[in-house]
């Protein structure tokens, strides 16, 4: 389609009344403007801007208007989120512009009651705001029609699609839409709305699925400048990033507490930490300096956050502490401030912190980051200087997601009620990795009973019925594995959830927990329903949970933290506590860890490490394929591996030497624990359930690069 002059000129005209009459706005702004033509021609697009860059409405006003001319009806577009909370947050904003042209929205997630889920599918709304795992449980539910429901989706649009293509939930994505486009019977519009992100060509091309290379694509960046999907995103930077960042080391958990009590009084701030006990931790201690603070993070229940995001939207001189699920476009009001404490590991993440500050006019994105620790400060420091440089990592997508794939098969299975041997794959239009390949985790499912064969057609086995079967196999439709715990409750009010170590674990005195910032005494644990009472009490409770699988510092964080002893400064501004930190670092323990001619490999007594600046992964890579020299029993770190202290230079030559000539190098070897953690490893043969995580955690690249750098000794008696 040729487009107007002035792409505007094609909103409905209710729509452009409303954009100047309702929402006050002189005009478009160049993201949502240069979104119009490919979103209402069609074309797969992803939407590309900062935190609070108005991407909702460049998606849904040109969506609005496309079901407006094209007269679109019933359910004709999905919006999909990662968080609930998210989805909470829009649905009013969505059904306000639908409403405009007669249309409406309507929300379907887990905490939806039945009521209102009939109501939808009785009524149809033209949008339903959703999540891929509520979607999925419509698919394969008995009291949803799906085919009535969804046969008439036109688009979707994933808010967020970063924080899915990053991980399992992404792969889930896809093969979800994939199986909903064969639903509809037509091509789907995607629509993906995106953080800053290092390959946007990249992630369009995912988000195409089977569609990639057959339909058009276009990625619309905030600089005004559409990308077709052959065509690159990314520019040479400039000089800094604009923001107001500082850096200030302040050497423990309480002294942080002690400068947010004092500092930025009368505003709005919001702080990250990057774990729920150090969450916990620091409210605890800011409330015990009569702060007023609130606190949000996912063991927490859903009535106390969004109790604590309300109340900090409404108030002023006030702080809010959370994890990364405020990170997200959750709105929690106009902020004043963001604060860091410590360093999160991606710089994309840091992008989505800094971008919940400077929305006002006359308002600059700020972050103070405040380091608790030396190491701390120093990854932050490496972070920063990533940032200044204009760089941000790449989404890639975890590789050799099999247990998705059976648990993919299974929920097919479920929606058709019977498969034919021979046509699965058409079920993902041939997407990979649920074509053809999949056909020996196929037959692992029929071999152990998780599927029944039965003249050419696949069934649901009494395997998968026994694993999975448990309420209408809610458990088959959420992609990641949550580690159990115990529902705190006061009275009848749900407090959160904790880890259930905190209330086996030997400690002397009452036991006591630390939950939404406060105290409380256990007075009864119900062990069969994985219940905690508590009461309130003045001081000494203790928060723990369990850690996610360990995956560490990227290669390009590692290195940049390396740059930072080699004495490159971030282009933020350092506190004199920061600088004298790194002034130490530099002159007390880098010439032991760091050389500018290459990696280094330190010998202290009996303890020598190879000091990689790698990251994890690489650094557990090489620890496998230089097994004959690798320290069988410490694990590598994000900056070392351990080598054996009976090294000899006739050991090393040789095995780096075998190393450069061999064919490949080696995966890292997997805890059969870790295993057991897979989501759906149940449904997968031990060895192919091992090597997905394997690959997980392997970093050939990296490693080929520490292979291919010069390597100096050090010997420090």
């Amino acid at each position: 389609m040729t487009s107007a002059a002035d792409p505007v000129d094609r909103l409905d005209p209710v729509i452009l009344h409303h954009v100047v009459n309702t929402l006050g706005w002189p005009d478009l702004r160049p993201l949502q403007r240069a979104a119009i033509d490919p979103v209402m021609d069609g074309e797969d697009t992803v939407l590309l801007a900062p935190t609070a860059g108005g991407k909702t409405e460049a998606a849904c006003l040109p969506i609005l208007s496309a079901m407006s001319a094209q007269g679109w009806t019933g359910t004709s577009v999905l919006y999909l989120c990662p968080l609930k909370a998210l989805l909470n947050n829009l649905v009013t904003r969505v059904d306000g512009y639908a409403q405009w042209l007669g249309r409406s929205a309507a929300l379907w997630h887990g905490d939806t009651n039945e009521s209102r889920r009939q109501r939808i599918r009785t009524e149809r709304p033209d949008i339903l705001l959703t999540t891929p795992e509520s979607l999925e449980a419509m698919l394969i539910g008995v009291k949803t029609d799906h085919a009535h429901l969804l046969g008439g989706i036109r688009a979707v649009v994933v808010d967020e699609v970063h924080a899915f293509a990053g991980d399992d939930r992404g792969w889930h994505l896809l093969a979800v839409l994939e199986r909903l486009q064969r639903v509809a019977g037509r091509p789907i519009q995607r629509i993906g709305l995106s953080a800053t992100v290092g390959n946007p060509k990249e992630l369009l091309t995912w988000l195409q699925g089977s569609g990639a290379g057959r339909r058009p694509g276009r990625v619309v960046a905030t600089d005004n400048t559409s990308h077709s999907s052959g065509e690159g995103t990314t520019s040479a930077a400039t000089g800094p990033p604009p923001g107001d960042v500082e850096l200030d080391y302040v050497g423990s958990l309480s002294n942080a507490a002690k400068v947010l009590s004092v500092l930025h009084k009368g505003e709005k701030r919001l702080v990250f930490c990057d774990s729920r006990r150090q969450v916990e931790e620091l409210g605890a201690a800011l409330r015990a300096r009569d702060v007023t603070v609130f606190l949000s993070h996912a063991s927490l229940s859903v009535d106390e956050r969004a109790r604590s995001e309300q109340a900090f939207a409404e108030a002023r001189d006030c702080v809010i502490v959370a994890t990364s699920t405020l990170e997200l476009g959750i709105d929690v009001g106009d902020l004043d401030r963001v604060i860091q404490i410590d360093s999160p590991g991606t710089v994309a993440s840091f992008l989505q912190r800094i971008g919940r500050t400077g929305r006002r006019a006359g308002n600059t994105r700020n972050c103070l980051f405040l380091a608790t620790q030396k190491d701390t400060l120093l990854q932050a420091a490496g972070l920063l200087l990533l940032w200044g440089r204009g760089w941000v990592e790449p989404v890639v997508p975890p590789p050799e997601p099999r247990h998705l794939v059976a648990q993919q098969l299974l929920s097919v299975t479920l929606q058709e009620h019977k498969l034919g041997d021979q046509l699965w794959a058409d079920q993902w239009n041939n997407l990979a990795p649920f074509d053809r390949s999949a056909a020996p985790i196929l037959r692992h499912l029929t071999e152990g009973g998780f599927l029944d064969t039965d003249g050419g057609m696949l069934f649901i086995g009494p395997e998968a019925e026994h694993r999975f079967g448990r309420r209408h196999f809610i458990e088959l439709t959420a992609s990641f594995t949550a580690p159990p715990q115990f529902t705190v409750l006061s009275g009848r009010t749900e407090i959160g959830r904790m880890d259930p170590s905190v209330l086996t674990e030997e400690r002397p005195g009452p036991r006591r927990l630390l939950l939404a910032g406060r105290s409380w005494q256990v007075t009864f644990i119900d062990w069969g329903r994985k219940r905690v009472f508590v009461e309130p009490v003045e001081s000494g409770g203790v928060a723990k949970w369990s850690g996610g699988t360990l995956v560490g510092l990227s290669y390009a964080l590692t290195r940049a933290m390396r740059d930072v002893l080699l004495g490159a400064n971030p282009p933020v501004s350092l506190t004199r506590r920061a600088e004298v930190c790194l002034q130490e670092w530099r002159d007390d323990d880098a010439p032991h860890l760091v050389h500018p001619g290459g990696t280094l490999v330190a010998r202290q007594g009996n303890d020598v490490r190879w000091w990689t600046w790698a990251g994890y992964r690489a650094n557990a890579t090489l620890a496998a394929t230089l097994a004959s020299i690798a320290d069988p029993v410490q694990r590598p770190t994000d900056c070392y591996l351990r080598l054996r202290e009976d090294l000899s230079p006739d050991m090393w030559r040789a095995a780096l030497n075998a190393a450069q000539a061999g064919p490949a190098l080696v995966l890292p070897d997997i805890d059969q624990r870790a295993v057991r953690g897979l989501k759906f490893s149940a449904a997968l043969p031990q060895r192919l359930a091992a090597a997905t995580l394997s690959a997980r955690l392997a970093d050939f690249d990296g490693a080929r690069a520490v292979l291919a750098e010069s390597k100096r000794f050090s010997t420090n008696q």
